[in-house]
């Protein structure tokens, strides 16, 4: 049995604390940003602002507290957007004990740094060992009990087989890997790309364009995944273009949404506001990716017309035009 705790209460860490309670054995806590989130989850055990419709298991422990949430824990579970983490863990790094386990479930790039996830949590914690989850895993899907496959990822093959045992359930197969870097970028950077198949069926361009966008989107994240360190094996498996192919193609991803209504013609702003505070984390991922990419000198023209979309105004249609224009390659 582990105790672990979840750090977030958006629709991603309500549903891996669920999938937790039906797996059994474990003792649950679950971290709410807000006082008056807490104090909704605590009366009604049911998520309504973020995954409604979903039982939280009446045993957990929910909190507005960092140090009770995390007090004891064999696992700490982060599971906040990607943009909040650092303040999350300026908070989060004094109450810890150097046995803890820290493992990211977050999926983005920090804007201002380019750093991954795990190395944000690093930052602030250096003695505990880090890892991250990844892998084609809707929340709402994963929370109904429906069968997922997930990665963890971390370099202790001993901690990796525990993270692994942990999670994995009759609905949810869980493989654990060393590439941590590779899990991470696969995870962050397909957002970007479901950002831009969107784009491609908001215009209507039909399905040969949005199978060759993910396959060349593919192209691009191994390739900033090998300057970073990470394994082109990865990109072959769940966190890689299992995770692609599942945020490219299907209606429950908040990313393609995005691309989809500034393919039909909606402003960003509007897009936005539509999203009534849950984060498509790709509008801020882009523009990191990029900045990441140009420290490497790795070349990403999907992401740079992506990033022309969402913050420069550029025309959708022109983007596409440009992509289809670029001069012609070797595979």
């Amino acid at each position: 049995m582990s105790r672990i705790a979840v750090i977030g209460a958006g629709a991603w860490g309500t549903a891996l604390t669920i999938s937790l309670a039906r797996r059994g054995g474990h003792q649950l806590s679950l971290w709410a940003h807000s006082p008056g989130h807490a104090l909704q989850l605590t009366e009604s055990f049911v998520n309504d602002r973020y995954l409604p419709g979903f039982k939280l298991p009446p045993s957990l422990r929910i909190t507005h507290d960092l140090e009770h949430a995390v007090a004891g824990a064999d696992l700490v579970l982060c599971v906040t957007p990607s943009q909040a983490l650092r303040s999350i863990m300026l908070q989060l790094a004094p109450l810890l004990g150097p046995r803890q386990v820290l493992l990211s479930a977050s999926k983005g790039i920090e804007e201002r740094t380019f750093l991954r996830t795990s190395q944000i949590i690093s930052e602030y914690a250096p003695a505990n060992p880090v890892g991250a989850l990844g892998g084609p895993s809707f929340a709402y899907e994963v929370a109904a009990g429906m069968p997922t496959a997930i990665a963890v990822a971390i370099e202790d093959p001993a901690l990796g087989k525990r993270l692994q045992d942990d999670f994995s359930s009759a609905s949810l197969r869980a493989y654990r890997n060393q590439d941590v870097i590779g899990t991470e970028l696969g995870g962050a950077l397909k957002n970007v790309i479901a950002v831009a198949a969107g784009v491609v069926t908001g215009l209507e361009l039909g399905h040969n364009a949005t199978a060759a966008l993910i396959t060349r989107g593919n192209a691009e994240i191994a390739r900033l995944t090998m300057a970073c360190g990470g394994r082109r094996e990865t990109m072959s498996g769940l966190s890689g273009i299992g995770d692609l192919v599942l945020t490219c193609t299907a209606g429950l991803s908040r990313n393609r949404a995005v691309g989809v209504e500034l393919g039909r013609g909606k402003k960003l702003h509007e897009v936005i506001a539509e999203l009534n505070g849950k984060v498509a984390e790709g509008i801020l991922t882009t523009a990191a990716a990029l900045g990441l990419a140009r420290r490497h000198g790795v070349e990403m023209p999907i992401t740079e017309q992506v990033e022309a979309i969402l913050h420069h105004g550029k025309s959708p249609l022109d983007a596409i035009g440009e992509l289809m224009a670029r001069p012609g390659r070797i595979e």
